[in-house]
């Protein structure tokens, strides 16, 4: 099962570093419990076996003036290997798309796009996005508040599925 291969003191590291990546590691070793060297060295660890992928500040978009929020349903032309990489290549060159995730069933990509305003989305949309290469379609869905945004993974479940298990 992912996620058994850690300990009890790694997944906890995890939890809390998920949490607020920006305290110390000598508060983070008092929160799980053990010294602070050892716990330098599981952090360490834990990034270099590619659990902790980077470090970031969730920055508010809208106080940064980027008022709209948009996810788009793209459908592709073909579904090549060569294709799918080509356009997930694309995506990433993208200033406004800040996600992108291939789907399987009738949509190819789901993109969430923040822009400043939705004159700045439209020439985006019309002149980069439905004019790429191998873009058969484009459904766009204007977010109107979020109710939930949550970074990372739930582990209170994972902790309750390890329990159930032992």
């Amino acid at each position: 099962m992912p996620g058994s291969r850690l300990d009890e003191i790694d997944r906890k590291i995890l939890s809390e570093l998920q949490a607020d990546g920006r305290m110390t590691n000598v508060e983070l070793a008092k929160r799980v419990g053990i010294s602070a060297p050892p716990c330098l060295r599981r952090v360490r660890t834990l990034e270099e076996q590619g659990y902790i992928n980077g470090y970031h500040a969730k920055v508010n978009a809208r106080a940064l003036g980027f008022e709209v929020q948009v996810f788009a349903m793209v459908g592709l032309n073909s579904q090549a290997e060569a294709d799918l990489s080509a356009f997930e290549a694309r995506c990433r060159a993208w200033p406004l798309v800040r996600e992108c995730h291939m789907l399987n069933g009738e949509i190819d990509f789901i993109l969430k796009c923040v822009a400043p305003d939705l004159s700045t989305f439209q020439t985006f949309l019309t002149e980069e996005l439905t004019a790429a290469a191998n873009v058969a379609s484009v459904k766009t869905s204007l977010v109107i508040r979020g109710a939930k945004d949550e970074p990372g993974v739930p582990f209170d479940v994972l902790e309750d599925r390890l329990a159930r298990s032992a």
